[in-house]
């Protein structure tokens, strides 16, 4: 069905699981950005996000991989909305240089984007988050102290807020990621991001979305693969997820308002990662799915392994892709 004359569709590359595009800084956006030029499209935080920048643009409805589950399974509807009331947990375990910092940051994208920033609070306890990477490629973490988000998320709606922005102290790692920062790894810290942000949208049914905060917040000196550079040029990677949130959909269990799946045209999703809800569910009600060859992932778990009898479109190339998505 189209939505305002246009192919409402979802393009998703899932976080930490080493997608060669959109495993790293916002080198997906790139991609996304001309597919939303012809569609609206639905996008999780991991194709846009990128530190100090974003690559989230007009048609885009910037949702949360939980709340993207949710919709996909035909639980909620989405309302688009604008000039939402963004809402800022800080981790009590944040340094205050680092946290002075970040509120300086914050403060500059309001008054840069008149992005409004409505409220912001520091937790009662220290979060604890743990962070690695398996035997397997994959990005995930542990987080010793997830409750404490829950108060400061009720003191932020009580004043208002309509999206959360959730910050959280991550230790530096014991040694540098070369494979990352050359282009090749995986992000060591998407994986528990979702699982902090995951959180937020399962219990509060909002816009949330997730930065990690470090000691160090100097500028990174050496030559880094282009594809991992915006996350080395910046002191704080919080912009990226205010000017997501800004204008991210609002959520509602009432399925006669907004738009729900029954509105969706297309899935667009990588090659060998077809193993998560969306997919399923896409599948199940016959909205068309393109796995696109020329991102792969640390998954493998691909059309021939999973779905040998489905009709899911596998385009070698985006361009490939949104071509076909225009002509159907």
């Amino acid at each position: 069905m189209a939505y305002l004359n246009r192919k409402l569709g979802a393009f998703i590359v899932p976080t930490g699981i080493g997608a060669s595009i959109g495993g790293y800084a916002g080198d997906a956006a790139p991609f996304a950005r001309e597919f939303a030029k012809h569609t609206h499209l639905i996008v999780n935080p991991n194709v846009v996000n990128a530190g100090g920048f974003s690559g989230i643009s007009d048609n885009m409805f910037y949702m949360e991989g939980y709340i993207i589950d949710l919709f996909f399974k035909g639980e909620i509807s989405i309302i688009p909305s604008t000039n939402n009331k963004i809402g800022i947990i800080y981790d009590k375990s944040i340094p205050k240089d680092v946290l002075n910092v970040h509120i300086n940051t914050h403060n500059a994208v309001s008054a840069v984007y008149g992005i409004q920033i409505h409220s912001y609070t520091v937790t009662d306890e220290e979060v604890g988050v743990e962070f690695y990477i398996t035997e397997d490629g994959i990005s995930t973490g542990n987080i010793k102290n997830i409750k404490t988000l829950d108060k400061a998320c009720n003191k932020l709606l009580a004043d208002g807020c309509n999206a959360i922005a959730v910050v959280c102290f991550f230790e530096e790692p014991d040694e540098d990621n070369p494979e990352y920062s050359a282009g090749l790894g995986v992000d060591p810290v998407g994986g528990v991001e979702a699982v902090i942000s995951h959180y937020i949208s399962k219990h509060y049914l909002l816009p949330c979305a997730h930065s990690p905060a470090f000691a160090d917040y100097t500028i990174y000196p050496e030559l880094v693969n282009p594809k991992a550079a915006s996350e080395y040029i910046t002191p704080t990677f919080l912009p990226c997820i205010l000017l997501g949130l800004a204008d991210a959909p609002h959520i509602s269990q009432d399925l006669t308002i907004g738009l729900n799946v029954n509105d969706l045209d297309f899935l667009v999703i990588p090659y060998d990662s077809l193993g998560s809800i969306p997919v399923f569910e896409a599948i199940k009600r016959n909205i068309p799915v393109y796995a696109v060859k020329e991102n792969t992932t640390a998954l493998n778990i691909t059309k021939d392994k999973l779905f040998p009898a489905s009709d899911i479109i596998e385009p070698a190339t985006y361009k490939d892709c949104l071509e076909l998505i225009l002509k159907n």
